[in-house]
C-alpha cells in the first residue's frame, strides 16, 4: 500500500483532532456555536463557517465513513493532481456545498447547523467517477461491485431523491452542492464552458 499523500493525511488528522476536542469538551455543542455552518437568518452565521464546518463531525460513525472515503478516493486523486491542486479541489467542494446548504435551508425552514466534510468527499467521488469511470468499486452499502461512474450516479440520485423528499438529519443538498463544485472545478481546469478556454491539464 503506497503511503498516504500529505494533504490527505493532514485533512484526516485535523478532522480527527477536532473530533477528539469535541469529545473532550463534552460533545460537539461548544465548537458548533463558533465553527458549524449556521443558516443565514439564524443570527449565528459567521463567514469563517463556510470552511470550518467541514472539520466538525457529529459522532463516531459520521467521522469514520467520511475519513474512510477521504482515504479511499482522496489519496489516489492527490497522487494524480499533487497537493496544491487537491487542496484547491477540496476547498471548491466544501465551499459549494456550504453555499448550496445556505440557499436550501430557508426553503425547508431549517435552523439547524451543518457539519462534516461530506461536501468535499462528494466532490472527490464525482472526480473519481469522471477520471476513472471503469474502475470497479465495492461499496459497503450495498456490497455490490459496480463501475465508478455507476457508483457516482447511484449516490447522486439517492441524495437528490432524499433531498426532494425532505428527509432531515442529513444535508443531502450540500452533498449535491459538493458534487457541483467538483464538476465546475474540473471544467475550469479543462477550460470548458462556462469557463474560458485554457491549456488542458
Amino acid at each position: 500500500m503506497p503511503p498516504m499523500p500529505p494533504m490527505t493525511k493532514a485533512l484526516l488528522l485535523i478532522c480527527t483532532a477536532v473530533f477528539c476536542a469535541q469529545a473532550l469538551l463534552g460533545g460537539y455543542l461548544p465548537l458548533t456555536a463558533w465553527l458549524a455552518l449556521w443558516p443565514l437568518g439564524s443570527g449565528n452565521f459567521m463567514p469563517w463557517q463556510l470552511i470550518t464546518y467541514a472539520f466538525l463531525h457529529a459522532d463516531i460513525g459520521h467521522i469514520f465513513f467520511n475519513m474512510l472515503g477521504l482515504w479511499m478516493f482522496g489519496s489516489e486523486l492527490e497522487r494524480l493532481w499533487g497537493g496544491k491542486r487537491f487542496l484547491q479541489f477540496m476547498t471548491a467542494g466544501v465551499l459549494s456545498a456550504a453555499a448550496c446548504q445556505l440557499i436550501i435551508s430557508p426553503i425547508f425552514g431549517s435552523v439547524a447547523p451543518t457539519i462534516g466534510i461530506s461536501g468535499g468527499l462528494f466532490a472527490l467521488l464525482l472526480a473519481y467517477g469522471m477520471l476513472f469511470p471503469d474502475r470497479t468499486i465495492m461499496p459497503l452499502f450495498p456490497p455490490i461491485p459496480m463501475k465508478a461512474r455507476t457508483f457516482v450516479l447511484v449516490f447522486g440520485l439517492i441524495e437528490l431523491g432524499m433531498g426532494v423528499a425532505g428527509m432531515m438529519g442529513v444535508a443531502h443538498f450540500a452533498h449535491l452542492g459538493g458534487m457541483l463544485g467538483g464538476w465546475l472545478m474540473i471544467r475550469y481546469w479543462r477550460g470548458q464552458p462556462p469557463f474560458p478556454r485554457r491549456r488542458r491539464w
